[in-house]
């Protein structure tokens, strides 16, 4: 007896907990395409049959996640036969976590009702079918012959944020130029990947470099570096609750933050293909974190555990990935005899000396943290400012333009690359224009992008005829002149030397 014969006889099944009648919602779980022919009413349960498996009957338990699906009849006729033996769709719903001794406890602690014994009477008579006898045996053996894995799913089941135990999507492993670790959208061919598994040491880390892609643009280079645990375990413990629970950290906190963060590389690579150096054109990068560090409640992108899981790393570890693409120079994708690499790593922000509201004619002396050499910065000027806005008005909004200019000269020099003077506040945020007197002003969430930094230096002449660079660093932007300034000097250095590398000798 198929469905729609069956609901000519205009049985309700309701009472065995199979409400065939109202309109069903969808799940997040329930197979694609899937046909709902009823619900229990209550998590969400229901069943359904999967065009792709016949009239196999599945049971859908919303609230079971990463189980949910499973076949408990083979047909439509099956599954009233296997009600005339339980009496209850529950015992069949809930079957593939028990053994038979569970099963059997099922029936005794849930005996028929009046009510569904009426409904089963019904069935016998107008259906004329008789109970399946080892309903436990028939679901069972159903179960472990079907494989759970050939189920279709939606986009929903594979989102974190509707399924809270979604399975990773099986991806193709592909390399394009220039999608970085996201290749979604890629356009193209992926790149041809050329073995190098190097291994080699700068500073403490280890970084491993298994493979790199030759693409028709040019060529992508994976880098994996193994970071301590130790050092990331403490780095997360430190900061960990003040980064995610604090919108509002000081510029001079994130910098330090930024400084020590093990996952923060910073580095500039060079490579060099048959010993021509090709630059970097882009990069992007990912982190995994291992469940050692991991914090509580963190879950960490799919991108990473690919790369472990293709390159063969250690999940037990934590790694920063950083994938670059190298354009070619020239006009065709060349064969490629040897690969050599170089690393530099970018200056880093060094946290200087706070000095506080100087006055013209003071000197502040100061030792440099990682060059160790002795300099005085004297100041020549301590005046306040406006910022002129001439051309730049907004019809909503109004800016802070006031600010305090200290001219000073530093002995001896340091390259202008390598300090700045700051503000250790932030400059204001622009407000909202009053529409009236009695309207107060409102803040606006925007970065503003002026000064309050290091100006560029002119030269002064004393009368011993040395030349003296002037200096001019300027104070956050506010709305009303400050009294209390206090600057702080930001060194920005190399903490590590140079390495190269031979990748690739053909």
């Amino acid at each position: 007896m198929d469905i729609s014969t069956f609901k000519k006889t205009k049985i309700d099944l309701s009472p065995l907990g199979f409400d065939m009648n109202g309109a069903f919602e969808l799940y997040y779980c329930t197979p694609k395409n899937a046909e709902i022919i009823a619900s229990s009413g209550v998590d969400g349960i229901h069943y359904c049959i999967v065009p792709q498996f016949g009239e196999i009957i599945f049971a859908v338990s919303p609230m079971n996640f990463g189980d949910c699906v499973h076949p408990i009849a083979r047909s439509f006729e099956d599954l009233l036969r296997l009600l005339l033996r339980c009496g209850d769709i529950a015992a069949l719903e809930q079957c593939y976590a028990w053994d038979e001794e569970q099963y059997k406890a099922f029936l005794i602690d849930c005996p028929v009702t009046e009510r569904q014994q009426a409904v089963l009477d019904e069935i016998k008579s107008k259906c004329g079918l008789e109970p399946i006898e080892d309903s436990f045996s028939y679901v069972k053996e159903l179960q472990a012959e079907f494989d759970l894995s050939q189920i279709p799913y939606t986009e929903d089941y594979y989102d974190p944020e509707m399924n809270a135990a979604a399975p990773e999507i099986p991806t193709e492993w592909a390399v394009y130029y220039d999608c970085g670790y996201w290749t979604k959208n890629a356009k193209g061919k992926p790149g041809e990947e050329i073995a190098v598994n190097k291994t080699f040491s700068w500073d403490d880390e280890v970084w491993h470099i298994p493979a790199v892609y030759s693409c028709s643009e040019g060529l992508v280079i994976d880098f994996c570096v193994e970071i301590q645990s130790e050092k990331e375990k403490a780095f997360i413990d430190k900061w960990y609750t003040l980064i995610s629970e604090d919108e509002n950290i000081s510029d001079e906190l994130r910098e330090q933050i930024e400084q020590e963060n093990p996952m923060k590389l910073n580095f500039i690579p060079y490579l060099y293909v048959n010993g021509r150096e090709l630059v970097a054109g882009h990069g992007s990068s990912v982190s995994w974190i291992c469940d050692f560090c991991l914090p509580e409640g963190v879950r960490q992108e799919r991108e990473p555990k690919e790369l472990i899981s293709h390159y063969g790393l250690d999940e037990e570890r934590c790694w920063a990935f950083h994938r670059w693409a190298f354009p070619w120079v020239t006009e065709r994708k060349p064969e490629i005899k040897s690969l050599r690499l170089k690393l530099e790593q970018e200056p880093v922000p060094i946290q200087g000396i706070h000095f506080r509201n100087p006055s013209v004619g003071d000197v502040i002396a100061f030792v440099h943290p990682v060059r160790n050499t002795e300099h005085r910065l004297t100041v020549l000027g301590y005046e306040k400012q406006e910022f002129s806005l001439k051309g730049f008005q907004h019809e909503e909004y109004e800016f802070p333009t006031l600010h305090t200019a200290m001219t000073y000269t530093l002995e001896p020099e340091l390259p202008g690359e390598s300090y700045q003077v700051r503000d250790c506040a932030d400059n204001e945020q622009p407000k909202l224009k009053p529409r009236n007197k009695l309207e107060p002003h409102s803040s606006y969430d925007a970065c503003v992008g002026i000064i309050g930094g290091e100006d560029g230096p002119t030269a002064v002449f004393t009368s011993a005829g040395q030349t003296i660079k002037q200096h001019c660093a300027l104070s956050a932007l506010r709305f009303e002149y400050a009294d209390d300034i206090e600057w702080r000097i930001v060194f920005r250095e190399k903490l590590r030397a140079d390495t190269e590398t031979e990748l690739f000798q053909n």
